[in-house]
């Protein structure tokens, strides 16, 4: 049986993005495959009585540099986005659509890169319109998936996975049934998959 590590992430969550960048390595040197959850942040930590660091002042400004200390470790390009907090239900109802098909890792990285990098607003249609028709994407095709209610489910469907097992926040990896919270735990992620 083949190793996996599965990823529960929200794009909004700028921790999420820091372990997309070191993720596909570690799953690589270890032999395993990634199996992408996309979930509703927001809604995990409604059911898990969790907020966002930045809600608390003093951790908010704290996590900013704790961030760029990773971002920095990793040798991974960051640029904290001035219009966090985004509502990201239409950009995750896109990952749960492209979701096992040839386009899906192009659309994360469209995604990630244009908040994380770009400093871009995709909580504005427009934005995500003219970012994703910039990668090659269709933005009338995008409206369609993100409104098809087979794809709303999806989304719904992992998000409610994501709660019954216990995640309150992003990125969460599960091995197994061990499970890491926080891109500041890969270390335990690589450790548990080479031993696997």
């Amino acid at each position: 049986m083949s190793k996996t590590v599965e990823f529960f992430f929200d794009f909004g969550s700028p921790a999420s993005y820091l372990a997309w960048t070191q993720l596909p390595r570690i799953a690589e040197q270890a032999g395993a495959q990634i199996s992408w959850k996309p979930m509703l942040l927001g809604a995990v930590f409604k059911a898990a009585g969790n907020q966002s660091p930045v809600m608390i002042p003093n951790k908010g400004r704290w996590m900013l540099q704790d961030l760029a200390r990773f971002a920095a470790r990793y040798g991974a390009t960051m640029q904290f986005n001035p219009s966090f907090p985004i509502n990201t239900l239409t950009l995750m109802r896109g990952a749960a659509g492209y979701q096992g098909g040839e386009r899906f890792e192009h659309y994360v990285k469209t995604v990630f890169e244009a908040l994380w990098i770009q400093q871009k607003n995709l909580g504005k249609p427009e934005v995500v319109a003219e970012v994703l028709s910039a990668a090659g994407f269709d933005p009338a095709e995008f409206e369609r998936l993100v409104s098809d209610e087979t794809v709303k489910e999806r989304l719904k469907a992992t998000t409610e996975e994501a709660i019954k097992r216990g995640v309150f926040g992003a990125p969460t990896f599960f091995v197994g049934d061990e499970m890491h919270f926080g891109q500041d735990r890969l270390d335990f992620v690589a450790e548990a998959l080479n031993t696997r």
